[in-house]
Parts: C-alpha cells; sequence; structure tokens
C-alpha cells in the first residue's frame, strides 16, 4: 500500500485557482447581464416566457417557514436537487451531501462500535439527529436512499426556531417525489466494478384528469459491493407509491408511504498503523511505529456479520387554499425503523496486538474480541399543521406563518446473548471466513427504552418595506418530555433504571434584509438553537454526562452577514456568508474541587462561498468552497493532538461540479473534492494517529443520448485512485478508506 499522498497545509491561492476555474468564464459574461435583450426585427408580435430556475440551481426551498426565493433568504440555504446528484450517480444521502463543502460521515464511531447509517457531521457537529423528511424529523440508523427524492435542503446555522432541538449548525431535510397531473415513466439500470448492480424506477400515471387523482410509484433495487473494500456488501430494495387527490383544485391530499429493506455487510474498518503520524501504543515495542500500512481491501470482521434495516413511513398530507393569500397545510406520518445487527469490531491496544515473532510481519495478529450487536426499533408519529397568510399593513407587506406540531418518538434497544468468538485476525492477510464459535443469538431481558413527547408552536413574520428591505423574525416554543427506563444485567439479575428528562424550549431567529438591485441582497441574521438532555435517545445519572437532566440546555447562537447575487439573466447563483457560532453550556470538570459544571464553550467561525447555476445555456456548475476557525473557548482541548480545535472538522473543503453540452446528445462533466484534515477525538488511546491528512478526489461523467427515449452515463470515481482516510473512530485506531477508483455504467429511460 503506498503512504497516503497529502497536501499538508493548502495555501489560498489552491482554493483560489480552483474557484478561479468556476469563476473566470464570469468575466466574459457579465458586461452582458443586465443588458436588455436584442430587439426582435418582425413585425409579429413575440411573448418572451424567462425561467431563472435550471437543473442545478432551485429557485426556493421547500419548507413553508422559507417564504422567500434563496437570493431574498437571509441564511446560507442549499438546494441539491436531483439532476444534479442523479449526474453524478449519487445514490445514498451521504454520497449527495459532497456537493455542500464541510458536510460528512467524517466520524467512524466509538472504540468497539462501527456508525451505521447516516453519521453526519456538520460545521464541527453531529447532524445525524436532524435529518427530516418533507419537513418531519426522521429517526432511525438508516442509510438514506435518493431514488425517491426531488431535492435535499441544507439549512445551515441553528434550526432551534424552524424545526425545534437540533443540531448546533444546521439541519437536513429531504423532499420526497409526490404523484402530480402528468404521465410519463422513467427509469434506470446501472452495472459497475465492484459488482454494482441498481435498477430504479418512476411511473406516474393519472387516473382521473377532471378530479386531479394522479399516482406515483418509485421502486429501487441494488447489490453492490464497496469500491476497494472485500465483503463489505450492500443490497437493498424499496418501493415508495403516492397518491394525490384533487392535485388541480384548492384543497389537495397526498396518501405517501416508503418501505425500505436493507441487507448490508457493515464495515468496521481497517487499522490505522502505517499512517501517517502513527506512532506504537505499546512502549516496550516501538518498533511497530514504522511497521507497514495495511492494504486497505482487508477486511477483518467475518462473513457472517449482518446490518438488516426494515422501515416504513405511512404520511398524509392535506393542502387547502382558503384564497390566493391563505393557505393551510397540514402533514400526519407514522413511521417505523428496526435494525438488527452484527459486527466482529476489534480494538489494535497493546493487549489485543500481538507480534510473536517480531522480525515477521505475517506472524502479527489482531485480536477479534469485541463482537457488537445492535437490536433496536425506533417508532415516530407526528402531526404538523402549518397557516401561511399575505396581507398589508399601510405600506408594509406580511407573510405570517404560524403553526402547531405534536411529535411522540421511542426508541427501544435490547441487550443480546450468544454473539460467539472468533481467533484473531492476521493483521496483514486477514480471513473473514474463519468460523464463528458458540454464536446463538438471543435476548438477555437487558433493555434501553426511550419516550419522548413534544408540542411546539411556532410563529414566522416576513416584513417587506417597498421593494428594498425585508425584516423576518420568528419564535418556537417547544415543551418536551422524556422517560428513559433501562434494565441492565448485572451479576445475572436485570436492575431497574428510570430516567425523566423535560424542558420547556424558547429558540428565536431575527434578519434584516437590503436589496441593492433586483438580482442582490446583502443580510444579517441571528438565531438560537437549544439540545436538551435526552434529545437523542441518551439519559444518564453520570455527574460527568451532558445527558443528566440535572444540566441545561446546551445552547446555540449563530451570527451570519452575508451577500447574494444572481447573474446571468439570474441563471447564475452566488453567495457569501460570514458566520460564527457560539455553543455554550458544555459541561466541564473543575480541576479544584473536581465537579462538574456547565463552564464549557465552543466557537465555529468561518466564511462560505457558492455558486450555483449555469454559466451558459449548456454549461451548468454547482462549487462550494468553506474555511472554519473552530476553537474550544472554556474548557480542556477536545484533540488527541492537544490542538485548541474541534474533532472530526476539517478546516478548510471545496466541493465542485460542473457539466457541459457538447452538442445535443453528447454532455461531459466532472467534479473535484477537498477535505482538510480531521483532528481525532480524546479517549486515552495510547500511539495512534491524531489526525488524518488531507486529500484530494476527482470524479468524471460521459453522457450520450441515443435516442429521446434512451441514454447512457458513465461515471468514473476517484480518477487518481487517491488513498485517504474516509473517517476515523474515537481511539484512532480504525479507519473507514475512502472509495477506490470505480466506475458505472447507467441506461436512463423515459417515456
Amino acid at each position: 500500500m503506498k503512504t497516503i499522498k497529502s497536501r499538508k497545509h493548502p495555501q489560498p491561492h489552491v482554493m483560489g485557482a480552483a474557484l478561479a476555474a468556476v469563476l473566470l468564464p464570469l468575466a466574459a459574461h457579465a458586461a452582458d447581464a443586465d443588458k436588455p435583450a436584442p430587439e426582435i426585427q418582425s413585425s409579429a408580435k413575440v411573448e418572451i416566457v424567462g425561467k431563472t430556475e435550471n437543473a442545478f440551481k432551485a429557485e426556493h426551498a421547500s419548507s413553508a417557514k422559507y417564504t422567500e426565493k434563496l437570493l431574498d433568504t437571509a441564511q446560507t440555504v442549499q438546494v441539491i436537487k436531483k439532476e444534479l446528484f442523479e449526474q453524478q450517480g449519487a445514490v445514498t444521502l451521504t454520497e449527495a451531501l459532497r456537493n455542500t463543502p464541510g458536510v460528512g460521515a467524517f466520524f467512524l464511531g466509538e472504540n468497539g462500535n462501527t456508525n451505521t447509517g447516516d453519521a453526519i457531521f456538520m460545521r464541527g457537529f453531529d447532524t445525524s439527529g436532524s435529518i427530516f423528511v418533507d419537513g418531519a424529523r426522521d429517526i432511525g440508523s438508516i442509510s438514506r436512499d435518493t431514488f425517491n427524492l426531488e431535492q435535499i435542503d441544507v439549512l445551515k446555522g441553528p434550526a432551534g426556531t424552524d424545526t425545534g432541538r437540533g443540531s448546533p449548525t444546521g439541519s437536513i431535510n429531504l423532499v420526497s417525489k409526490k404523484a402530480n397531473m402528468s404521465s410519463n415513466m422513467s427509469g434506470s439500470v446501472l452495472g459497475g466494478t465492484d459488482s454494482q448492480k441498481r435498477a430504479t424506477v418512476d411511473v406516474n400515471t393519472v387516473l382521473n384528469a377532471e378530479r386531479g387523482i394522479a399516482l406515483r410509484l418509485n421502486a429501487m433495487a441494488q447489490d453492490s459491493d464497496t469500491p476497494g473494500r472485500n465483503v463489505v456488501n450492500n443490497k437493498r430494495w424499496a418501493v415508495a407509491p403516492s397518491l394525490g387527490f384533487g392535485l388541480n383544485g384548492q384543497t389537495r391530499v397526498y396518501l405517501d408511504y416508503l418501505h425500505v429493506d436493507q441487507d448490508n455487510t457493515p464495515d468496521g474498518g481497517v487499522p490505522t498503523i502505517g499512517l501517517p503520524g502513527y506512532t506504537s501504543p505499546d512502549p516496550t515495542r516501538a518498533f511497530l511505529t514504522n511497521a507497514a500500512p495495511v492494504n486497505p481491501e482487508n477486511f477483518y470482521g467475518s462473513n457472517s456479520d449482518f446490518d438488516k434495516v426494515k422501515a416504513d413511513m405511512a404520511t398524509i398530507r392535506v393542502e387547502h387554499e382558503f384564497a390566493p393569500n391563505m393557505r393551510l397545510s397540514n402533514v400526519s406520518r407514522y413511521g417505523r425503523t428496526s435494525q438488527d445487527y452484527v459486527l466482529t469490531a476489534w480494538l489494535a491496544s497493546t493487549a489485543n496486538f500481538r507480534t510473536p515473532v517480531v522480525a515477521d510481519p505475517s506472524t502479527w495478529t489482531v485480536a477479534r474480541s469485541t463482537r457488537t450487536s445492535k437490536d433496536a426499533e425506533n417508532k415516530i408519529l407526528t402531526n404538523q399543521t402549518t397557516l401561511t397568510a399575505d396581507f398589508n399593513t399601510g405600506d408594509v407587506a406580511h407573510t405570517i406563518v404560524t403553526g402547531l406540531e405534536f411529535v411522540n418518538e421511542t426508541q427501544a434497544t435490547y441487550g443480546r446473548t450468544g454473539l460467539g468468538t472468533l481467533q484473531p485476525a492476521n493483521l496483514y492477510n486477514p480471513n473473514p471466513a474463519d468460523a464463528v464459535t458458540g454464536q446463538a443469538l438471543a435476548r438477555t431481558g437487558a433493555y434501553n427504552e426511550g419516550d419522548i413527547d413534544t408540542q411546539s408552536l411556532f410563529l414566522f413574520d416576513t416584513m417587506k418595506f417597498g421593494e428594498k428591505w425585508i425584516f423576518n423574525g420568528g419564535v418556537r416554543v417547544d415543551r418536551f418530555r422524556g422517560t428513559y427506563n433501562a434494565v441492565a444485567l448485572t451479576n445475572n439479575v436485570l436492575v431497574p433504571t428510570r430516567i425523566n428528562v423535560g424542558d420547556t424550549l424558547v429558540n428565536g431567529k431575527a434578519s434584516l434584509l437590503y436589496k441593492p438591485t433586483t438580482n442582490s441582497s446583502v443580510y444579517g441574521m441571528v438565531a438560537t438553537s437549544k439540545q436538551p438532555p435526552g434529545a437523542n435517545f441518551t439519559a444518564s445519572t453520570s455527574a460527568s454526562s451532558a445527558q443528566n437532566p440535572i444540566f441545561d440546555p446546551q445552547e446555540t447562537t449563530t451570527y451570519e452577514l452575508g451577500a447574494k447575487v444572481d447573474l446571468l439573466r439570474q441563471k447564475l447563483a452566488l453567495s457569501a456568508a460570514l458566520f460564527r457560532t457560539d455553543v455554550k453550556n458544555e459541561v466541564e470538570q473543575d480541576p479544584v474541587d473536581l465537579k462538574w459544571y456547565q463552564t464549557g464553550k465552543k466557537r465555529v467561525q468561518g466564511v462560505e462561498l457558492g455558486v450555483t447555476g449555469a454559466l451558459s445555456s449548456n454549461w451548468l456548475v454547482s462549487a462550494g468552497y468553506l474555511y472554519m476557525d473552530n476553537t474550544v473557548e472554556a474548557g480542556r482541548a477536545i484533540t488527541a493532538s492537544g490542538e485548541n480545535s474541534l474533532t472530526y472538522t476539517p478546516k478548510s473543503s471545496f466541493t465542485l461540479w460542473t457539466s457541459y453540452d457538447v452538442t445535443p446528445s453528447f454532455k461531459v462533466g466532472g467534479g473535484a473534492r477537498y477535505s482538510d484534515e480531521l483532528k481525532r477525538g480524546t479517549d486515552g488511546a495510547v500511539g495512534t494517529p491524531k489526525y488524518t491528512e488531507d486529500y484530494w478526489v476527482f470524479d468524471l461523467m460521459a453522457s450520450y443520448r441515443i435516442s429521446p427515449n434512451l441514454d447512457l452515463r458513465l461515471n468514473v470515481y476517484n480518477v487518481a485512485d487517491e488513498e485517504y482516510v474516509a473517517s476515523i473512530n474515537k481511539s484512532g485506531y480504525r479507519y473507514t478508506p475512502g472509495a477506490a477508483r470505480s466506475a458505472s455504467l447507467t441506461a436512463n429511460f423515459r417515456f
């Protein structure tokens, strides 16, 4: 294995050059951006109807709480449209989120455990619990597929006023495909390297045009290995029907259902030995510091490992227009996700790392003694009512959005026995076919059960003062109550524990936006968010745990100054934002009395730049750059290196995707991604890398339309076959290798 290549400290001109490659074509067009169209020399009357939205550029976020165009929204909001992630062949939420800088699955998990599902970090904090589907919270450890998505809205900054409790730095809303008044069918068939196989279908039919009844059906099936990884497999199928009534009238009803079935082989990662910065975990075996890295294709688990997930979600959505200036919507949803999971985990610690013949690395082994299991079920029942009204008070135009939300969430996890044992794995040549001895899975009687009830009231008012000024203010009140019952098996005796949590959370948002021209805006915004103990189905009586109900909620305040402009007849959107997020009430230990207090404070501040849309009629682009300066303002250092920084947070990140129509039938495209180094967290591990190195990854695409009904698309990923660390675990013993070079060919059809 070659050493992971890295540019340790990219200079500003590196990023500048990359952005210049995208922005230079603007210079040729800027002079014509606001010129009137040339006069048509004809006696006939010609009406020109412009449409600013294109395949990459969206005009609005999907949430009813964002009443204005993105141009006039005083916040960093990125909409990733399906046309963009379909070009890239991105089939999971994690892959699609590569289109927004600084957002990704950087954290592999705790020592013996591996994250499954969408473990997303955004601007330095875990955002996995702030994922929503059509505005309603989505829970459960599931890797979300893109087959039924129209777009993905990434809202950066505290979302406490928009969505309630959640991540300090934002939320993600997935917008589902719904029945509509058109008849068409489309789909795709994919094949590629690493046994990649996938098929999708999307059928929409009008059942009754007069009454506005339509049916849409989306379905997907996939069975694919992971590029550059042995044994790891992703196998799933899903179906999503949507039935609509009254779609051409004032009252519209949607009945949506989603079923997902996954049967995957989970990835526990590979040892970090030999990576840059690695040192021996054992002072008596200094020779390990200079040991060779392992092959990133190695699999250290068992062929019998599995991760089975079943998810069902039923949604009823009712929309009614009382008048053009008053609209009501109500969404009711029931969701259930179950996970059955067994992974052969391991720790390359001093005790588990054996080197019987020092001079012969082929004899070295790592103990596979941490068999882990998850037997869990999540349920959610929610109802959300939103009323939107437009009216004037004198010269001020108002748009009021107000509503109520009721949510019940439950989670139950069950203890297991009979996981079996495996012999140690050869460090450089592990055998996943080794027998598992004594496996007989059974529940022990131990369990953890959480039940959360939330009642919410929210109100937003967008006020327009003439054509130049827009003020937005909002407030949300959440009444949060939770009960946690735990039964632990101690010395063969079941010991129960009950913990109650609860709080009333009040969050607010205020912004002022000024429009220098019709197609530009500058703004300032301040918003808050709160995360109470127990919000993510974790409660504790430990004096050092932030999940102890004796503590106050984690509080976040974000300030943002930004500017946005639409160029080239509103086909291209540019944005820039300066932001600062302060997170307080972190639990810290006093070095004198050794007691725990909420004196900790963290800060993330930086700049984010974005470009989305069309450079010309046949040239599309989506690009973003993010720089973050993240620090611990009060409290202990949390990185293994001792640096004053946040863990699993790249300081600089860059993303680019562009496509060009060479002819009406032939399209080429490509992209680049850059991620700065990640700082690992502290947990007492000796040796191991304290951080991962930065990396660049490049992808290419070409598509050819054979007929109006069929086109072929070739995608090549990681063209340079860069070897890099995609995520690292808390102790630093394990990492997930980035996907190796691969290719896929997709046939897309439409009728």
